[in-house]
C-alpha cells in the first residue's frame, strides 16, 4: 500500500501554510515534489516525517496512522537542510547512530560512495564545508534501510560533477534496491529524466499530480503569427503565453493531436516549461 497524506492542514500563528493537502507516494517511484519558494514543500516533507504535527489530517503508511508509531516511521527518512547533527560528530560516527536507529545500515555502499565523493570519514561534521554536509547527508539517505526516501534540496552546495555523481548513484541504487524517492529541488532539468511522477505544490495546495510521461506526451507550445496561433488553439486549454513583437508561444495542456498548417511551430513542453506556465495564476488568458 501506498504512503497516504490525507487533509493535511498547518498554521504557523494566524498563518496557513498548508491547506487540505491530498496526495498518495506509492511504492518503488520516483517522484519530484516542486513549488516555488515558500509553497510549502519543506513544510509537508517535516510533517509527512514527524518533524513537525499537522493541525488536522493524518499521514498514514499501509492503512496505518505514522504518529507515535515508531516501527513505521523507521520506514520513512528525510534529507533536509537542517543540520540535525552535532557538530563534533565524525562522519564513520554518524553513519553508525543511524544505523542504531534504523537498522541494516548498507556499509558497501556507504563506504564506496565515501571513497567515490572523497569524503573522509574521520572528519567531524563541523569540519565538512557546505557542499560535503549535503553529501554526507546523501550517503546516509541512500544507505539506510527505508522504504520512502524524502530529499529536500539534496545538492544543496554540490558542483556539477557531485551533482552527476549523486544522480547516477540514485538511479543505480534504486534499481538494485527499487524504493520510493521524493526529491524535492529547484533544479528541476536535473531531475527531469529521473522522475516518474510529479507533484506541483502552490500556495499550501498540490495542483498537479500527473506523470512525467503524460507532462511529455500530452503537452506542448505552439508557436507563429499571432492571428495564426490564437486561430488554431481556439478551445484549447491554454496555460500560458510569451509574446515577442508579432510572433507569440502560446503553452497547452491536453493538446488534441491534429493537423498543423504551414507557418505553425508545435514541440513538446519539458518538465520545466509546464512547471513555470502551471504554477502561474489561472484564467490570465
Amino acid at each position: 500500500m501506498s504512503l497516504a497524506v490525507q487533509n493535511i492542514q498547518k498554521s504557523y500563528r494566524k498563518q496557513q501554510i498548508l491547506k487540505d493537502i491530498r496526495v498518495d507516494f506509492k511504492p518503488e517511484t520516483i517522484y519530484g515534489l516542486l513549488g516555488r519558494n515558500g509553497a510549502g514543500k519543506s513544510t509537508l516533507l517535516n510533517v509527512i516525517s514527524a518533524r513537525i504535527f499537522a493541525n488536522e489530517g493524518c499521514v498514514t503508511l499501509d492503512g496505518q496512522n505514522l504518529i507515535e508509531n515508531e516501527t513505521l516511521q523507521n520506514r520513512i527518512f528525510l534529507m533536509s537542510e537542517d543540520n540535525l547533527y552535532t557538530k563534533s560528530l565524525k562522519v564513520k560516527e554518524i553513519f553508525k547512530i543511524t544505523e542504531s536507529f534504523y537498522g541494516d545500515f548498507d556499509w558497501d555502499l556507504a563506504n564506496r560512495l565515501t571513497t567515490a565523493f572523497q569524503l573522509k570519514q574521520k572528519l567531524s561534521f563541523r569540519k565538512l564545508s557546505t557542499g560535503y554536509r549535503s553529501i554526507l547527508k546523501l550517503i546516509v539517505a541512500l544507505s539506510v534501510p527505508a522504504d520512502y526516501i524524502f530529499l529536500d534540496e539534496p545538492v544543496l552546495g554540490l558542483d556539477a560533477n557531485h551533482r552527476d555523481l549523486f544522480y547516477r548513484t540514485l538511479i543505480e541504487t534504486y534499481s538494485e534496491r527499487p524504493r520510493t524517492f521524493v526529491i524535492s529541488t529547484h533544479l528541476i532539468e536535473e531531475i527531469a529524466k529521473l522522475i516518474e511522477e510529479v507533484v506541483i505544490i502552490e500556495s499550501g495546495q498540490i495542483i498537479e499530480q500527473v506523470s512525467a510521461e503524460a507532462i511529455k506526451t500530452s503537452n506542448v507550445k505552439i508557436s507563429g503569427a499571432k492571428d495564426m496561433v490564437t486561430q488554431f488553439t481556439n478551445g484549447m486549454d491554454i496555460i500560458g503565453q510569451d509574446e515577442l513583437g508579432g510572433l507569440v508561444t502560446y503553452y497547452v495542456k491536453d493538446y488534441p493531436l491534429q493537423n498543423v498548417p504551414d507557418g505553425l511551430t508545435v514541440s513538446p513542453l519539458n518538465l520545466q516549461d509546464y512547471f513555470v506556465q502551471i504554477t502561474k495564476r489561472k484564467g490570465t488568458y
